[in-house]
């Protein structure tokens, strides 16, 4: 074949659709540059006549998985242009299925796949070709190597990797931030078509959180979400080829996400007024009773620490924050006397150790509450009014003179008898 030929017969299948074809490409097997010797045909001169070798004859289709017809699925034809079509020529196929999934005419070339083929199990299949004379056996054309390139269609749907996923955004994050990506593949040919163009779409999860169609990323939807309000969204991806268009396969996966905590509640006492009692005999350091402020947030976020700010028992009375169970124990600081004072007063703050600067807004993120302290009489032993005494008398004193008078008093409000 001269280079003219060769290049007629590539413009020729450049110009000719290939829609419904198989698409044959295909590249020879390197020869050495050499002419094959034909019969010897004498001339008048005495010289010999050599015969050029001529090229093989292709017609050029591609094959479409998954064939469903009754008949082999045609593949498309080899011919030499030696083949003067009166069966003196073999053809022979080699190489990837041949034979078994691939099986050739040997009369006329025409080459057929036996059975359905799936692009995602093999993309293409290299074979050989050849023809041979008959009679001699001896090859006609060199053998040539080609690649049936199987062609796509729309046979899978998208699948995600993970069947449920499990994520987390803050709660109160501002609208758009980025929850989680899923992303779904499709084994469909990405380079045909449509067919494993993916568009992400929302089916459960609306109007909290939105998903970007071409990357899969889920976003918050809604301002101000609170966690103390509702802490868990299940959200329903998703994922349909074809671009989305009607007619595509889809597929879909499970989100479940969580929003965490963020400091946005203060601390808040229960009780405007708290109140409390305490034996005047309890030793100093005695915890008396405890005070608590409530807090809508979690962990480190609902920590607060308690202190005494005004009262007029601040000298009397000391607070200790409990940091396990987030109370505030109060205990005694002096000796506490019934008969000098029987109530105290105390203001008592609550506040939140850490606390984030994003929400100012929402506080102050403390509280105060009052306590009163009743000092509970206790029934004291008499008190004498010496430590000791000295008496002086005579010897020799009659029986029952009195020498002396000691004195005790009784120091509770009640003032019982003494003996």
């Amino acid at each position: 074949m001269t280079i003219y030929q060769f290049l007629l017969l590539f413009l020729l299948w450049v110009c000719l659709p290939h829609f419904c074809s198989p698409e044959i490409m295909f590249r020879r097997t390197p020869v050495p540059q050499q002419r094959i010797l034909g019969p010897r045909v004498p001339r008048s001169d005495g010289k010999i006549l050599h015969r050029q070798k001529r090229g093989w004859m292709w017609n050029q289709f591609f094959l479409l998985e998954e064939y469903t017809g009754s008949d082999y699925q045609y593949v498309g034809k080899l011919h030499s242009d030696q083949d003067k079509g009166d069966g003196s020529l073999k053809y022979i196929l080699s190489g990837d299925g041949a034979g078994t999934l691939f099986i050739i005419d040997e009369k006329t070339g025409d080459i057929h796949a036996t059975r359905r083929i799936d692009r995602e199990e093999k993309a293409f299949y290299t074979l050989r070709a050849q023809a041979i004379n008959r009679r001699t056996l001896r090859p006609v054309e060199p053998e040539s190597e080609f690649v049936i390139k199987i062609h796509d269609i729309n046979d899978n749907e998208p699948t995600f990797p993970e069947e449920i996923y499990t994520a987390s955004v803050p709660e109160m994050s501002v609208v758009g931030t980025s929850v989680v990506q899923v992303t779904a593949t499709d084994a469909d040919d990405p380079s045909y078509g449509n067919s494993a163009r993916v568009i992400y779409s929302i089916l459960q999860g609306q109007p909290y959180f939105s998903v970007e169609p071409e990357t899969g990323i889920i976003r918050t939807a809604l301002p101000n979400m609170n966690r103390e309000n509702r802490e868990q969204y299940q959200v329903v991806i998703q994922a349909k080829d074809m671009g989305g268009q009607m007619g595509g396969l889809s597929g879909t996966t499970t989100v479940n996400i969580t929003l965490t905590d963020v400091n946005d509640n203060p601390p808040r006492f229960p009780q405007n007024t708290i109140h409390l009692r305490v034996l005047e005999s309890s030793p100093v350091g005695t915890a008396i009773g405890s005070v608590k402020a409530t807090d809508a947030d979690t962990g480190k976020n609902a920590e607060v620490e308690y202190r005494i700010i005004d009262g007029d028992g601040t000298d009397m009375f000391d607070i200790i924050t409990e940091k396990d169970t987030q109370e505030g124990i109060i205990t005694v600081k002096k000796p506490l006397d019934y008969e000098s004072r029987r109530l105290y007063t105390l203001k008592v703050e609550a506040e939140n150790t850490h606390v984030d600067p994003r929400f100012y807004y929402l506080g102050p993120f403390k509280d105060t509450t009052i306590v009163k302290i009743s000092i509970e009489d206790v029934d004291e032993p008499p008190v004498f009014s010496r430590s000791s005494y000295l008496f002086e008398v005579h010897e020799d004193i009659e029986v029952g003179t009195i020498i002396g008078t000691v004195m005790a008093r009784d120091p509770d409000s009640t003032s019982s008898p003494i003996s």
